[in-house]
């Protein structure tokens, strides 16, 4: 936003090449009949407007090419705007079906009907594509992943049949969970009725399911074919036809390649590991040399219906990639157990028996597998376990099988029919029952319209016990039944409209469906209907080495005949080993070949009519939840030509899907009804205030729909009734309004913020500035603690260095002012004595005293031994004398003249290394000695001069030298003996003298 002013962007605008200025809506349409109708499709089909409403409900021809009408420009156009703003699209339902969920926080669901090849398929593409561009995430892989799931499951559920080329044959069911914003959180799948007949034999001009003929193809351009044991001149059983160019069509067309790296990335994408692809390839190539098994016939003394498999080739390698033994394998083909009274009989198969065991366990192969990939995908798509998926809501999506009628229709054509059976009564229900019985109920006034109800129709199906599927089962109970005795069953039973049986036609019989008449030929009903599965090949594949087979067999199915996604608990009540396996010719785990209850050979298991019937229940609990969208695809041609328009084709589909009738109603009834309370709750925004909740009543409902100026309303007793557009319209108004409490919010929330963010700067502006201040006194108490420290050792060093020197000084100058002693032998022995104490002093202090500067140091030992040389006690030495008077003499002259020079020199503050007490020289590297002692503090004062202490008699001494005592010195006398230093034993001869008196005169 710019100067206060929210921007937003411009509309992109479609040119519509509509030169007619066609209406978009059928019900716009004044003249209302069949002409009238097939006239406007067919003028916009020529124009290639392949979309028309018919109110809220699409119509969609299929126009068999590519249209640039779907790339992410056209996503962008249909978002969340009005749906007379642009042309008729299949975005545009998928917008409506969106907006509903998020803003009634309902989940919705969209109902694809049409013949088989009207584009129902590619048009559940367009509508996740578009639900994934609406609901887009911060995770874009899931959105990938979901877009990768549809060509996946294709690949394995869709085949080519006479009709269609990419025809669906299984019913997909897809749910795109969203979080309550709107955010696409995951996907699943139900898949229903795969048609797994199709596996082993297709009918004429059709073909297998597409998965087959991909790998193949890129198995040979991988050069993998021996790998898998696959031939690369004659095709396997399962996917030749009668034509006889499946090998030339998979080594020459390119696009079975492209489609197999297609499948690889989509394997990729979703998640499946390599070792996951690599057992399901192997398992595909299984089923593929499983079909190539012959079997030939053995007879013998006792036994004609035995048979065996004459060339082993094609069994060891379905045996191989089966990773199963290949001994074992044929067993179980040609042989199966019965169970009678407690004792386990094995019997032989015939060859038509065994090769209906071959087929049998290709179907279960591939329907379990199929099963297997739905559920892996199922739980790659799941949403996160840190995101509340209950809270969340959903957006199905039906694609299923289409309406079939082929030349010959058999038991899948009457399975698939009876589902589309099921679609158009939940259509017809929700369009016209459900609408003109809220009528009745509400006392509206509102034209009956008429409509064809196919309720009997589906009775006859689904009834029970009469009904056709409960018939069927019946039959197939009964060891002895034939498809015959079926058919003469349902004759017997069925006596309705909607049945006949033509003449000169035994196994046959037909049907009057919604669609049209549909003969069915009943041969292998009953097969099909038992869809048996020995127990002795479930034991068998049990026992494979590949974890995945073992996987497909050991979980239980579901009612709807699909592998369960949790594997069920093995109970000991599992029915008993066959006695090959007790017997121990096959070492297998006895957990793991264990059956489940469902697997049984007694004729009361699960057909499939029971499955089916079971997956019609599924399918309705699911669509029933939701909100319905219905898109109608119509095919304008059985050729499958561009802009050709059949009208006799197009006519027929619109009277059985009720196209007309829906017209009608549309035009004149009223297709959204809604409780006063649950109107008031969705719309008071448009004519109350927010924080008022007004009470769901008529009146209120009435002031909100005259302030929003709608017409052509009706209220009813306890409900609202509205016309398709009134709808559109309330949200649209309601979106304005929420849109402008937005806009208020998101000044106010600015507001808020920038006052928030500014407490915040200036609070952290406050605690910058406190933690920097007490890092600036941190940092300078630590400088000037550093800077003291370092002036302390220099202040030492100063310290030693001028005390030595001064010491030296003023010993020079004591020496240099003393008088030479008459007495030769006295001054000899004080010169020596001198001598001596400067010789100990001096390496005392070389050793203990601070560094002396070089200049300072080189003038004192100069001037010190200048005045020795001069002094007169230099000459003690040449006196000596055994007169034990002279010496007496001699040492009362040198006391008179010492304490005398010791007197004269007090007040001046000299030193004499003779007077200066003992001191402990300091070891190297320690610090200097710092004034802690009393002595010191008193020598020092008396040093500056600056305390006249006259309690001692004591003299300053020098660092490092002894210090010899008077007797009259106070201070030493008050201390304890203990305390006393004693003296070196160069100045004192006895070890222990009396008294330092007496040590004086001796020394």
């Amino acid at each position: 936003s710019r100067h206060e002013r929210i921007h937003t962007r411009r509309p992109y605008h479609v040119d519509r090449a509509d030169k007619y200025s066609l209406d978009d809506d059928l019900v716009n349409l004044e003249v209302l009949n069949e002409d009238t109708i097939i006239h406007q499709l067919q003028k916009r089909y020529a124009d290639l407007q392949i979309y028309t409403y018919v109110g809220d409900i699409l119509i969609a021809l299929n126009p068999f090419q590519n249209l640039s009408i779907y790339s992410p420009q056209f996503s962008k156009l249909y978002h969340g705007v009005k749906r007379s703003s642009n042309p008729p699209h299949i975005f545009a339902s998928a917008d409506a079906a969106y907006q509903s969920m998020v803003t009634f926080s309902k989940d919705q669901c969209i109902i694809i009907s049409g013949e088989s090849g009207a584009g129902k398929t590619e048009s559940a593409h367009l509508i996740v594509q578009h639900l994934t561009f609406l609901g887009k995430a911060n995770n874009r892989a899931l959105r990938e992943k979901i877009l990768q799931v549809n060509p996946l499951v294709e690949a394995f559920g869709n085949a080519c049949t006479a009709i269609n080329d990419n025809s669906s044959r299984f019913g997909k069911y897809l749910e795109m969970m969203f979080t309550p914003t709107g955010a696409v959180m995951g996907a699943k799948i139900s898949e229903y009725l795969l048609e797994k007949s199709r596996v082993i034999k297709q009918a004429v001009g059709e073909k297998n399911f597409h998965i087959f003929y991909y790998i193949y193809a890129g198995l040979y351009h991988q050069k993998k074919l021996s790998e898998y044991r696959l031939p690369d001149t004659k095709p396997p059983r399962y996917i030749d036809n009668e034509t006889g160019k499946v090998m030339h069509d998979i080594v020459t067309k390119d696009s079975y390649g492209r489609q197999f790296e297609a499948i690889q990335h989509c394997f990729r994408i979703i998640g499946f590991t390599d070792e996951e692809v690599y057992s399901v390839y192997r398992i595909l190539t299984g089923i593929l040399n499983t079909g190539n098994i012959e079997f030939a016939a053995i007879s013998s003394q006792h036994q004609t219906d035995k048979s065996e498999v004459p060339n082993p080739e094609a069994l060891d390698n379905a045996a191989a990639l089966l990773s199963i033994g290949s001994e074992e394998l044929q067993e179980a083909l040609t042989s199966h157990c019965v169970v009678t009274r407690g004792e386990t009989i094995i019997r032989t198969n015939t060859v038509d028996k065994a090769a209906d065991v071959r087929d049998a366990m290709s179907k279960a192969l591939y329907g379990r597998l199929f099963s297997w990939i739905v559920n892996r995908i199922n739980t790659l798509l799941q949403p996160d376990k840190n995101i509340n998926a209950e809270s969340g809501m959903n957006v199905g999506i039906l694609d299923i099988f289409g309406f079939e009628n082929f030349a010959r229709n058999s038991f899948e054509q009457l399975c698939i029919n009876i589902a589309n059976e099921q679609i158009q009564f939940y259509f017809n229900q929700h369009i016209f029952a459900l609408e003109q019985m809220e009528y009745q109920s509400e006392g509206i006034d509102a034209t009956t319209v008429e409509y064809e109800d196919n309720r009997p129709l589906l009775d006859m199906f689904l009834q029970k016990p009469m009904g056709l599927l409960s018939l069927l089962d019946e039959e197939s109970r009964f060891p002895q039944a034939t498809d015959l005795t079926l058919v003469d069953k349902f004759e017997d039973n069925l006596r309705c409209k909607y049945f006949w049986r033509p003449k000169g036609v035994e196994l046959s019989f037909g049907i009057q469906h919604y669609a049209g008449k549909v003969l069915y030929d009943a041969s292998a009903f009953l097969e099909k209907n038992r869809d048996t599965l020995p127990a002795d090949v479930v034991v068998v594949l049990r026992t494979s080495e590949n974890k995945l087979l073992q996987q497909l067999f050991s979980s239980p199915l579901t009612k709807t005949g699909n592998l369960a996604q949790a594997r069920a608990r093995v109970t000991a009540a599992s029915r008993s080993l066959p006695p090959q396996l007790s017997a121990g010719r096959i070492k297998v785990d006895t957990m793991e070949v264990m059956r489940h209850p469902e697997e049984t050979t007694n004729m009361k298991r699960q057909t499939m009519a029971s499955y089916f019937r079971y997956s019609l229940m599924d399918l309705l609990s699911k669509m029933v939840v939701g909100q319905p969208h219905f898109i109608r695809c119509i095919k304008p041609n059985d050729d499958r030509e561009a802009l050709m328009f059949s009208h006799e084709r197009v006519l027929l589909q619109l009277r059985y899907t009720g196209i007309l009738e829906t017209v009608k109603i549309r035009q004149k009834g009223y297709s959204h009804r809604i409780l006063f309370e649950e109107f008031v709750k969705r719309y008071y925004y448009l004519a109350f205030k927010a924080h008022e909740t007004p009470l769901g009543s008529r009146e209120n409902c009435l002031a909100i729909l005259e302030k929003s100026k709608l017409d052509n309303w009706i209220l009813g007793k306890t409900k609202v009734f509205l016309k398709y557009y009134h709808i559109e319209q309330l949200n649209l108004f309601l979106r304005e309004v929420i849109g402008r409490v937005v806009v208020m919010q998101a000044y106010i929330k600015g507001w808020l913020g920038a006052r928030r963010y500014k407490k915040v700067k200036d609070k952290r502006e406050n605690s910058a500035i406190t933690i920097q201040s007490a890092w600036r006194g941190y940092e300078a108490r630590r400088k000037y603690k550093e800077i003291r420290n370092r002036r302390t050792d220099a202040a030492i060093h100063i310290q030693a260095a001028f005390r030595g020197y001064v010491v030296r000084k003023n010993y020079t100058r004591l020496k240099n002012s003393t008088g030479c002693v008459a007495d030769p032998q006295l001054t000899s022995s004080c010169s020596t004595s001198d001598i001596g104490c400067e010789e100990d002093g001096q390496q005392t202090s070389n050793q203990s005293s601070p560094v002396v500067p070089d200049f300072l140091d080189k003038q004192t030992k100069k001037e010190n031994s200048d005045e020795i040389s001069a002094s007169p006690f230099f000459l003690k030495h040449s006196f000596e004398t055994n007169d034990s008077q002279s010496i007496s003499q001699s040492q009362a002259v040198a006391d008179h003249q010492l304490s005398s020079l010791l007197t004269s020199h007090k007040k001046e503050g000299s030193e004499n290394c003779l007077e200066q007490k003992l001191r402990t020289p300091r070891r190297r590297c320690q610090q200097p000695k710092m004034l802690n002692s009393p002595e010191d503090n008193m020598y020092y004062n008396q040093l500056n001069g600056t305390l006249e202490y006259q309690g001692s008699k004591r003299k300053p001494r020098k660092l490092g030298q002894i210090k010899v005592l008077d007797g009259k010195d106070e201070y030493y006398e008050s201390l304890s003996a203990v305390e006393t230093t004693p003296e070196d034993d160069s100045f004192v001869s006895s070890p222990s003298p009396p008294s330092r008196d007496a040590s004086f005169a001796q020394s």
